[in-house]
């Protein structure tokens, strides 16, 4: 049973430290179905009522699954409050949409009342932004990225492009927020082992969403360039065909590695199996650090296939940031500094979670 004082303490951290809001601030807090099982009723409800406490004007708005094109009266219906919460699949969808001056938008992956009310929703947002930052300028200023993994990724390269993402780039805050800034891929090669599922990255709507890979497979990459999958050729000409119909779909580019980025929120724990939905689980557990993901089949971010790489080991000009899905913040000074000023992140980091969704 979930705790309503942690419940509440998640719900202000999400209104407060992320969305910036304060007491008369007009909410608009849309929801998705929880028929269609990806979010419960328990996490909108919970934040709709400290907003409330809190002083500010919010109502709820049931939305249904996203689509690939807009739906005008959920469209208006936004444009018309300062502030929208999104419980809801939607907000990925526009997440690299044109901000709209004075309004703030925030997506939630808090997916139900237990995540909200856990490390994951409970940890101040603040903490994060400023690790986000840490983690990003470690990145960005590196030489040389290698990236491996246990199922036998080994790919690395430098970054050919070095600029900080700023606001325009991503317009609706995550919360939790638990990515790395995206880096371009184009200057890296190698090899990065698929296994499990190719999954969607939220961006559009396609079906089958996925794809299971009943044998891991290696993916060739030259210079952010697919130029081959290698395994067995059964799997790999599914793969193939996979590729071909989301890209004739769209009309993008199959063979782009445009970017990728790792979790960095300790606090992520998926309880469900990955095999009720492997489309939600990829776009929740990509938080977790034990999680690196690509972005792929399309020349922009996010792109449509994604990559999981399950615990990444990631070496920045030879010091491990990531080591095995562990993220090492101790390992820099610029990171260290945040564990010190934010002494919650000490044991969350000393006791990360486990629960990935995946037999280990």
């Amino acid at each position: 049973m979930t705790a309503v004082s942690e419940l509440a303490e998640g719900a202000r951290n999400l209104l407060l430290n992320c969305a910036g809001l304060k007491a008369g601030d007009e909410i608009l807090i849309l929801h998705e179905d929880p028929a269609l099982a990806w979010y419960d009723l328990d996490a909108p409800l919970a934040v709709l009522a400290e907003a409330r406490k809190l002083g500010m004007s919010a109502v709820l708005l049931q939305v249904g699954a996203p689509d690939n094109d807009r739906d005008p009266r959920v469209a208006e219906t936004v444009a018309a409050k300062a502030c929208s919460i999104f419980f809801a699949r939607i907000g990925d969808q526009d997440r690299f949409a044109n901000a709209e001056p004075g309004k703030a938008s925030v997506m939630c992956y808090a997916r139900d009342a237990a995540m909200l009310a856990s490390t994951y929703g409970r940890t101040d947002h603040r903490a994060f932004l400023e690790l986000k930052t840490a983690v990003d300028n470690i990145l960005l200023g590196a030489d040389r990225i290698e990236i491996s993994c246990p199922r036998g990724t080994d790919i690395s390269g430098g970054l050919s492009e070095r600029d900080r993402e700023s606001r325009e780039d991503v317009s609706i805050r995550r919360f939790p927020l638990g990515v790395s800034q995206p880096l371009a891929a184009s200057g890296f090669s190698g090899r990065v082992a698929l296994a499990g599922y190719l999954t969607p990255t939220g961006s559009k709507i396609y079906e089958p969403p996925f794809l299971e890979l009943e044998t891991p497979i290696f993916a060739e990459v030259v210079s952010g360039r697919i130029v081959e999958f290698t395994g067995a050729p059964d799997m790999t000409a599914r793969v193939r065909e996979h590729y071909k119909m989301v890209a004739e779909m769209f009309r993008i580019d199959p063979d782009a590695v445009h970017s990728w980025h790792a979790g960095i929120h300790p606090g992520c724990a998926y309880t469900a199996d990955v095999a009720q939905n492997p489309d939600r689980w990829a776009n929740t557990v990509f938080t977790n650090p034990r999680f690196l993901h690509f972005h792929t089949c399309g020349s922009y971010p996010p792109g449509e296939i994604c990559w999981m790489v399950q615990d990444p080991t990631i070496a920045i000009d030879g010091t491990i940031l990531w080591e095995r899905g562990r993220l090492r913040p101790e390992a820099f000074v610029q990171a260290r500094r945040c564990l010190d000023a934010w002494p919650e992140l000490k044991p969350l980091f000393a006791n990360p979670s486990e629960l990935t969704g995946l037999p280990d």
